[in-house]
């Protein structure tokens, strides 16, 4: 069975380069698209079982000619796809890329059938069997909620990436272990929760002291920082090396940091091999086919 189950989102992303984001009203001619498999749930379970991982998705595609192109990474790779519904009636999630020469990027949602997935299509059985379940804020935030309270009772540790940050009141701290954000996100839970802080390495660490959850804080080009309920503070520097899409890095670094921990690794050295992962990533163009293998981790961690 499974050792990571993952509850979340399906998209198709269709990402285009731009050389710059279009002011309201005009028209921008890129450069060549891309259609390729992406949804934050989809991309962290494919980053997860790259490293080696028995990982399950749990999500939902439409009944329309998008959800077999959404899923097919994830097939290739083995993911356990046994939890994913095709709903009739509704579309497949389809996310709208914007790529900047630098690698930045804006993105628009529709999330299609990402908006009905139920936690009850998570058998006990399941939950039981895995070590580590991993959320998002793709699907709905009630449902994600139900599974993770479920997933504590069962005995998993569980993580909450907090992308997109939205329906803050809704989540329930006391059932989260991990709580994983980048520096938007955290600046949108602190003003939510009327915390101070003056830097985002005080604010995680005082969201980890206040809320009872251990923090990774991701820094985009300046790596990572994780914070545990005893005060325990690591940063972790990103890699130097050229970036071309940085779509998905943020998925990258959680779904490998999560892997690590369903196998028993040590948070330090599973935040360390996710910035790796998410600097690798960044490499190429796109998410899931940007991903890297646990060898090229391992390389990349020997000759640095």
């Amino acid at each position: 069975m499974p050792r990571l189950l993952v509850f979340g989102s399906i998209n198709l992303d269709l990402s285009i380069p731009v050389p710059r984001l279009p002011a309201p009203g005009e028209t921008l001619l890129g450069d060549a698209a891309l259609v390729a498999p992406g949804g934050k749930g989809a991309n962290q379970a494919h980053a997860a079982r790259l490293q080696g991982c028995e990982v399950a998705l749990v999500g939902a595609v439409g009944d329309d000619a998008f959800g077999p192109p959404a899923l097919r990474l994830l097939a290739e790779a083995g993911v356990d796809l046994d939890g994913v519904r095709r709903l009739g009636g509704t579309s497949t999630g389809i996310a709208s890329i914007c790529v900047m020469p630098d690698g930045d990027n804006a993105i628009v949602v529709s999330p299609g059938a990402n908006g009905l997935v139920r936690a009850d299509w998570v058998p006990d059985a399941a939950l039981q069997a895995a070590q580590l379940v991993l959320l998002q804020m793709e699907v709905p935030v009630e449902e994600s909620m139900q599974l993770a309270r479920r997933a504590k009772r069962a005995g998993c540790t569980v993580v909450m990436n907090l992308a997109p940050a939205h329906a803050l009141n809704a989540i329930d701290m006391h059932a989260l272990d991990w709580l994983m954000l980048n520096q938007t996100e955290l600046a949108t839970l602190c003003k939510a929760l009327a915390l101070p802080g003056t830097s985002p390495h005080s604010q995680a660490s005082l969201i980890a002291a206040e809320l009872g959850v251990s923090v990774v804080l991701t820094l985009g080009s300046d790596g990572a920082l994780l914070c545990t309920l005893d005060g325990h503070t690591v940063a972790e520097a990103a890699q130097p090396g050229p970036v071309v899409d940085t779509t998905g890095a943020g998925d990258t670094l959680a779904g490998v940091f999560a892997a690590c921990l369903a196998e028993g690794i040590a948070p330090e050295r599973a935040l360390r091999r996710g910035v790796v992962a998410a600097g690798l990533a960044c490499r190429h163009p796109g998410a899931q086919a940007a991903q890297p293998r646990r060898i090229h981790i391992d390389e990349a961690l020997e000759f640095p």
